[in-house]
């Protein structure tokens, strides 16, 4: 017999089996010509016995061997990343050492390869069965951010690195990365001076990257038939909006213009409590699309994704913070390769409003790496 303590992929049955067939612990031990002790070990999973003697177990017992042991998925204990329930399938990553759990979930989810589902869940907890080789998956970097072509980023990377996109707002991505929950947050709050503020305020020591500038505005529906003309027209109380999260960066943007548009802080705090509340650009988009609103703020590009009208107002800084123990991780260095390819820029600019050529690193303070 073998000892199995640190084998958590053999279950055994043998029990169940012994019992249904009306059999004592005592009396098969005997029968097989091994001691009652011996046989409550491998009954409890502390040993397995060899072929010779499952063999004889299994004839004694009228069945396979099958039938007494079967191996099981590995089991990882993780940390979700959002809503998940029993059978929910689950990209798997590991950030410092502990596992971390994606649900898939939606269309885009339907279109994903899981690497697990989960099979018992305890608040933000769950357990999850792995369905692959369990070495990818160290080999995988979560990204958070809210730009939707983080998820076209992450696609890129190939081979036996992977990464995966975590939508969450700028704010709530640089939290994530400080509790160790991503490898990388994504920003756009403006500018790259305040960008280097909050990585060194909510990161320090982080190192922040330019990927991109995206031109950001005003999304209304096709044909613009509300005659949205500009930041004023945001304080016409008859056009429904649609706001973003506190900490995300279309919220900054869109504080910034009712600003402009003559609100004041009661009059802002007022619009947003009456706004449809969505929680990426693409959602936002989504709802105009479906006549739920009137405007809302976002990128060209998810206007475009859903044939909308744009007003164009900002050209807005796209950048990633990595804290510095994730700088080599094989999945971040991977996502760095491809968004520094070629095919990688044209696919970008076909989305529409982006600039991938306006990439630069910022200042030194940071200890930013070389250039894209």
């Amino acid at each position: 017999m073998t000892d199995t303590r640190h084998d958590a992929l053999l279950s055994c049955h043998l029990r169940e089996k012994r019992e249904g067939a009306g059999q004592t612990l005592s009396g098969l031990a005997q029968r097989v010509g091994i001691s009652r002790q011996a046989l409550s070990r491998i009954e409890s999973g502390a040993a397995v016995p060899g072929t010779q003697l499952a063999l004889l177990l299994a004839r004694e017992l009228g069945c396979l061997v099958e039938d007494l042991f079967s191996l099981r998925a590995p089991r990882l204990h993780t940390l979700t990343l959002g809503p998940a329930r029993v059978g929910t399938r689950v990209r798997l990553a590991a950030v410092d050492d502990r596992w971390l759990a994606l649900p898939l979930t939606g269309e885009t989810g339907l279109r994903r390869a899981a690497d697990g589902t989960v099979t018992a869940l305890a608040g933000d907890r769950a357990e999850v069965d792995v369905l692959g080789a369990r070495a990818a998956l160290a080999r995988t970097a979560l990204i958070a951010g809210c730009d939707p072509a983080l998820d076209l980023l992450c696609e890129r990377v190939s081979g036996p690195e992977r990464a995966a996109w975590v939508p969450r707002a700028s704010l709530d991505a640089l939290w994530a990365a400080a509790r160790g929950e991503v490898h990388a947050a994504g920003l756009h709050l403006g500018s790259a001076e305040q960008h280097r503020e909050v990585v060194a305020r909510e990161l320090p020591g982080a190192r922040l990257l330019r990927l991109w500038q995206a031109e950001q505005g005003l999304i209304v529906a096709a044909g613009n038939p509300r005659a949205v003309g500009g930041v004023a027209d945001l304080a016409r109380p008859e056009l429904r909006l649609v706001t973003r999260a506190p900490g995300a960066g279309g919220r900054v943007l869109l504080d910034t213009w009712l600003t402009q548009a003559g609100l004041g802080a009661a009059a802002r705090e007022a619009r947003h409590a009456g706004a449809l509340l969505a929680a990426t650009p693409l959602e936002a988009a989504a709802a105009l699309g479906h006549g739920h609103a009137d405007v809302a703020p976002g990128p060209r590009s998810a206007a475009r994704a859903y044939g909308l009208h744009f007003l164009p107002l900002h050209a807005e800084a796209f950048d990633l913070a990595v804290p510095e123990r994730h700088l080599g991780h094989p999945g971040v260095q991977a996502l760095l390769n491809a968004a520094r390819s070629l095919s990688f820029q044209e696919d970008l600019r076909s989305l529409g409003g982006y600039d991938p050529a306006g990439a630069e690193h910022l200042d030194p303070p940071l200890n930013v790496l070389e250039d894209l």
